[in-house]
């Protein structure tokens, strides 16, 4: 049989009762610059990022059924956010008068259309706001797909057959670590055990773990408080930010540590503030600690340094990937066990295509995909990812975590459901990334009510 891959379009015969839709005709695009002030509260700080506005550049996919959009983002921290809503205009301008089925079948195609285009190329090979801008489109469209079937994303996903998963990656530059056809296999080993692994997550969910206490701003009362209250939620694993000062890590780890005794998990996130043998030097002096991993210990494109890092550090895993551009850093990644846990981002690579081949990457090394999240909307969207990989690729086991940062979930259609520190399945359709149309209109930056306001108040002042 002849592998699917470049430039091989889906199948059309599809499996399941999800196929009897009439297709949408994608009549234009939007995008939005929303902005949420959670530097006010030091929400999201860390060594790196003192004081971030949570920020959204929002795409919107109409089509000629007024009910029916395509709903993506990507996450910013505040200033830029235009920037990158300018990158996602220009390319989603090429969507526009597809008609939705045709989409599907070539969404491999699409995908690398998006990143071929040599002179925006230029500015940023597979990499930087138009990679991100790209991905926003790609998750649009199956936010759309996911719609139109009137299922979860988790659920479309995992129901694709492994050639329709595998036609949807661009296995260039990637060849040599993972073949379409052992993508293939991969896949098709798991197929006898999706029924029982979808019984698994609608019942159980995936597993979360949080890092709401662990904000870098925050003082010692607060985080505490929070690290008490996560404990009785059910989070098996917490996570803190470091790296202010040797000294400072030990004493806030020390009362984390007094109150959740030696045996529970903890994980910090250096948000890559240090150099490789600072790196290495600093996690040894908090060995003490019985840490879970360290997470971002240096610039996210030193893969050498992160392999470095990791043989130094061990046994602390070394933990990496929100930042990590593309397939072609992860694929680094693993070939240099230059990390234990990798940590896709729903928004940071070119959208679900890229991560369904992220998450085959892990399969085949045998590494546990732990997703990044927190933001704004990554819990939402990263969790379907999760689910697939639970369901159609790794199965449930022990090893995973999906970040859960408990902020502004209530601007969205479907916030996430974590319960005894697990994720439920979603239920309603699509990605997970539709915001609410008055949160969008409330911090639309600069003219949505939230910003006027603060406008006119610091005026006041």
């Amino acid at each position: 049989m002849k592998p699917y891959g470049v430039n091989q379009a889906f199948p059309k015969v599809w499996k399941g009762s999800w196929h009897n839709f009439m297709a949408n005709l994608i009549t234009s695009v939007r995008t939005f610059d929303v902005r949420f002030p959670t530097s006010t509260m030091l929400d999201g700080s860390d060594a790196m990022n003192a004081d971030p506005d949570y920020s959204a550049a929002y795409l919107k996919i109409y089509t000629n059924d007024p009910l029916l959009t395509g709903d993506a983002l990507v996450f910013t921290i505040g200033r830029g956010n235009e920037v990158q809503n300018s990158a996602i205009d220009i390319l989603a301008a090429q969507i526009v008068g597809m008609d939705t089925q045709h989409a599907f079948d070539t969404i491999g195609d699409i995908g690398r259309k998006l990143s071929a285009d040599s002179q925006l190329r230029w500015l940023g090979t597979d990499k930087g706001v138009f990679h991100m801008g790209a991905g926003a489109v790609i998750n649009a469209l199956w936010d759309l797909f996911a719609k139109e079937r009137k299922l979860p994303l988790w659920k479309l996903l995992a129901d694709l057959t492994p050639e329709q998963v595998v036609a949807a990656i661009d296995f260039r530059y990637i060849s040599d670590a993972l073949t379409p056809n052992e993508a293939l296999q991969l896949l098709r080993n798991a197929q006898d055990a999706k029924v029982v692994n979808e019984d698994i997550l609608r019942r159980d969910g995936v597993r979360a773990y949080t890092t709401t206490p662990g904000w870098l701003g925050y003082d010692d009362e607060k985080m505490l408080r929070l690290t008490a209250e996560a404990v009785a939620d059910g989070f098996t694993l917490v996570k803190y930010k470091c790296g202010k000062s040797v000294e400072d890590d030990r004493r806030r780890l020390g009362k984390v540590r007094q109150l959740v005794g030696p045996d529970f998990r903890i994980a910090i996130d250096a948000n890559q503030v240090w150099d490789v043998n600072t790196a290495i030097d600093w996690v040894n002096q908090l060995q003490e600690f019985n840490l879970e991993w360290i997470e971002e210990p240096t610039h996210p494109d030193d893969v050498v340094g992160h392999s470095k890092i990791a043989a130094g550090v061990s046994p602390t895993k070394v933990a990496t990937g929100e930042h990590a551009a593309n397939r072609i850093m992860f694929k680094q990644l693993l070939q240099l066990n230059a990390m234990s846990v990798m940590q896709i981002d729903a928004t940071r690579v070119a959208g679900v295509n890229e991560n369904l081949a992220n998450i085959l990457l892990a399969a085949k090394y045998n590494i546990p995909v732990c997703p990044h999240a927190g933001g704004v909307g990554l819990c939402e969207m990263v969790q379907h990812l999760a689910m697939f990989d639970a369901i159609a690729v790794s199965g449930h086991h022990e090893r995973r975590f999906v970040e859960y940062v408990h902020h502004l979930h209530e601007h969205f259609v479907e916030p996430t459901n974590v319960v005894s520190g697990f994720y439920q399945a979603p239920q309603l359709p699509g990605s997970g990334a539709h915001m609410l149309d008055s949160s969008i209109d409330r911090y639309l930056f600069p003219t949505g009510h939230y910003w006027t306001e603060a406008l006119q108040q610091s005026g006041a002042q």
